[in-house]
C-alpha cells in the first residue's frame, strides 16, 4: 500500500516538471551546509576549551557555550528563512501554472468556443443546445461568463428576428395596399373623362413608387416580392417597368434593340435592381443631365449600362458601393442609413439572382454602373397570341418619353433613340360580346375581375348603360399635360389648364406589371 502523499508531494504535483525536480535538492543542500557549519564551530570551541589554561577554562567554556547557543539560534533562523523562501517559491510556481492553464482556457474560450456558440445562436438554435454542443470551461467563473453571454446574444437574435418579421409583415401590407390602389386607379382611369385623367396618372405613378419602397423593405427583410410571372419578360419591358418605378423617369433615355427575355422567376428581381440603379443615377446627377441606359448582348449574358452626368464617386464612396453590391459579403444592416437603401437592395437581389454589378467612371463625366445578367436567366420570349378579349397594342399607340427640354413650354418632338412605352392594357377596347361563364385566368387582377362586360357599365340606379369608348393614348397624354400644367401654375381646380406658354411634362411610363404583362401575354400574379 502506497504511503499517503505529503504536503511536499502535493505541492510537487501542482508544479511544472522543472520546478518539481529542482525543489527538494536545493533544500537538502542548504540543511547539509548548516549542519556542517555547526559541527565545525562545535569542534573549534571544544579545541579552544582544551587548549586554554586551567585557570581560564571556566571562562573560555562559558564563552564557547554562549557562542554555540548564538550560532545555533542563527542557524535555526537561517534554516527557517530558507524553508519559508522555498515554500514561497513553490507557491509561486503553483500560481504560475494555474495562471498558464487559465490563460489557455480563456484563449480557447475566446477563439473557439464563443464563436461557435454565437454562430449556432444566429442559426436559431436555443441557448441550452448551443452550450451543450461545445466543451464547457473548467473554471466555474468562465462557465458563468459563457452562459451570460450566450443568453444575451440569444435574446438579441430573438429581438432581431421579431423586428425583421414585423417589418416584413408591414411591407407585405403596404404591397397589398399599393396593388389594390393601382387596380382602383386603373378602373378610375377608364371610367372618368380626360379632365381628371392626368391627375389619376400622376397618382398612379406615385403609388408605383410607394410600391417600390415597400418592395425594397421586403427584399431587405427577406420577405417575398408580391409579383410573379410564369412567362419570360422581354428586355424592353423589363427596362420600361423599371423606368415606371422612379420619379425622374423623364430624364432617362433607353437605348435597347435587344429581343431576348428574362426568365419569369427572375424578372421582378432584375426589374427592381435596375429601378434602384436608375433612381440612384437620377438622384445623384444634376436635374438638367440625362441618364442613358444601354443594353448589349454578350457571351456571358446581357450587359446593362447606366451612365449619368453627375459627380465621379470618390475612392471611399466607391469602396462602400462595391461592398454593398458584392455577391460574396452578406447583408449588414448596420451599414444602412435612413435615406440610402438602394445599393443594399441591389446587393441582396444580385446575390439572389447571380447578377454582377460594378462601377466605373462614365464617358459622360459621371458614374457608370454595369450590370451583367447571367446567361442562365436569359431566354427567348414565347411566340404566343394575346389572351382572349385583349388586343395587342399597336406601334402607333406607344407614347415616347420626352426629353427634359419639355419644360420650355412646347411639346417635345419624338426622337428615334428614345424609349417606346407600351400602352396600358386596360385602355385597350375589348373585342366582341362577353362570353357566358368566362374562365378567369390565374393571376387576373381584382380590377379586371370587377369590370363590367364589354359595352356595358353599371349606372347609378343599377341599370346597364352603354360603356364609354376606350381612351386613346393621345388623350391620356393631353390630359397628363393639362394636369402637370395646373400643378405648376398652382391651380388645383378641375378645369383644363391649357394655353400657350404652359410647360408640358412627358407622360408617365406604364406600370411595371402592365409593361411586363403586356410583353409576356399575361397579367402578373401576386
Amino acid at each position: 500500500m502506497a504511503p499517503p502523499p505529503t504536503s511536499a508531494s502535493r505541492r510537487a504535483d501542482n508544479l511544472p516538471a522543472g520546478a518539481a525536480a529542482t525543489g527538494p535538492p536545493d533544500r537538502g543542500a542548504n540543511r547539509n551546509v548548516l549542519l556542517a557549519a555547526t559541527l565545525v564551530v562545535a569542534v573549534a570551541a571544544l579545541c579552544a576549551v582544551v587548549a586554554a589554561p586551567a585557570s581560564a577554562r571556566s571562562s573560555v567554556g562559558a564563552a564557547v557555550v554562549v557562542g554555540l547557543l548564538a550560532a545555533a539560534v542563527i542557524a535555526f533562523l537561517a534554516i527557517r528563512q530558507a524553508v519559508s523562501a522555498q515554500r514561497l517559491a513553490d507557491r509561486l510556481a503553483v500560481l504560475d501554472a494555474q495562471a498558464s492553464r487559465r490563460a489557455a482556457g480563456i484563449e480557447q474560450l475566446a477563439e473557439d468556443t464563443l464563436p461557435k456558440v454565437v454562430t449556432q445562436l444566429r442559426d436559431g438554435i436555443s441557448v441550452d443546445e448551443a452550450l451543450a454542443s461545445v466543451p464547457a470551461p473548467v473554471d466555474p467563473s468562465e462557465q458563468r461568463i459563457m452562459r451570460t453571454l450566450a443568453e444575451e446574444v440569444g435574446r438579441g437574435e430573438r429581438m432581431r428576428a421579431a423586428a425583421m418579421a414585423a417589418c416584413a409583415n408591414a411591407a407585405g401590407r403596404v404591397q397589398a395596399l399599393a396593388t389594390s390602389m393601382l387596380a382602383d386607379l386603373r378602373e378610375m382611369e377608364e371610367r372618368h373623362g380626360e379632365e381628371v385623367l392626368g391627375d389619376l396618372l400622376r397618382l398612379d405613378h406615385s403609388t408605383a413608387q410607394a410600391g417600390r419602397l415597400a418592395d425594397s423593405i421586403a427584399v431587405l427583410t427577406g420577405a417575398r416580392s408580391g409579383r410573379r410571372w410564369t412567362k419570360p419578360i422581354v428586355m424592353e419591358s423589363i427596362l420600361r417597368g423599371a423606368l415606371g418605378r422612379i420619379s425622374a423617369y423623364q430624364r432617362v433615355r433607353l437605348h435597347s434593340t435587344s429581343t431576348i427575355a428574362v426568365a419569369g422567376y427572375a424578372a421582378e428581381g432584375v426589374m427592381h435592381a435596375l429601378a434602384e440603379l436608375m433612381d440612384n443615377a437620377t438622384s445623384f446627377s444634376p436635374p438638367s443631365e440625362e441618364v442613358h441606359v444601354y443594353v448589349e448582348e454578350v457571351q456571358a449574358g446581357v450587359i446593362v449600362t447606366i451612365e449619368d452626368g453627375g459627380l465621379v464617386m470618390g475612392p471611399a464612396a466607391l469602396r462602400r458601393a462595391e461592398r454593398a453590391v458584392s455577391t460574396t459579403e452578406p447583408l449588414d444592416l448596420t451599414t444602412l442609413s435612413g435615406t440610402r437603401l438602394g445599393l443594399a437592395v441591389v446587393g441582396v437581389l444580385a446575390r439572389k439572382h447571380g447578377l454582377t454589378v460594378s462601377f466605373r467612371p462614365s464617358s459622360r463625366g459621371g458614374t457608370g454602373v454595369v450590370v451583367i445578367i447571367p446567361r442562365q436567366l436569359i431566354t427567348q420570349p414565347r411566340q404566343e397570341g394575346a389572351p382572349p378579349g385583349v388586343a395587342a397594342p399597336s406601334a402607333g399607340a406607344y407614347p415616347r418619353v420626352a426629353s427634359p427640354e419639355a419644360a420650355g413650354g412646347e411639346r417635345p418632338e419624338r426622337r428615334e433613340d428614345e424609349a417606346v412605352l407600351p400602352a396600358r392594357v386596360g385602355a385597350v377596347a375589348r373585342l366582341g360580346p362577353a362570353e357566358p361563364l368566362p374562365k378567369r385566368g390565374r393571376g387576373e387582377t381584382l380590377a379586371s375581375s370587377n369590370r363590367p362586360p364589354a359595352g356595358l357599365e353599371a349606372g347609378a340606379g343599377g341599370t346597364a348603360r352603354p360603356g364609354r369608348p376606350a381612351v386613346s393614348p393621345g388623350a391620356r397624354f393631353g390630359a397628363f399635360q393639362q394636369a402637370a400644367a395646373r400643378v405648376r401654375s398652382g391651380d388645383t381646380g378641375g378645369g383644363p389648364a391649357g394655353g400657350p406658354g404652359g410647360g408640358a411634362d412627358p407622360s408617365p411610363p406604364a406600370r411595371a406589371d402592365e409593361a411586363a404583362g403586356g410583353a409576356s401575354g399575361e397579367e402578373p400574379r401576386r
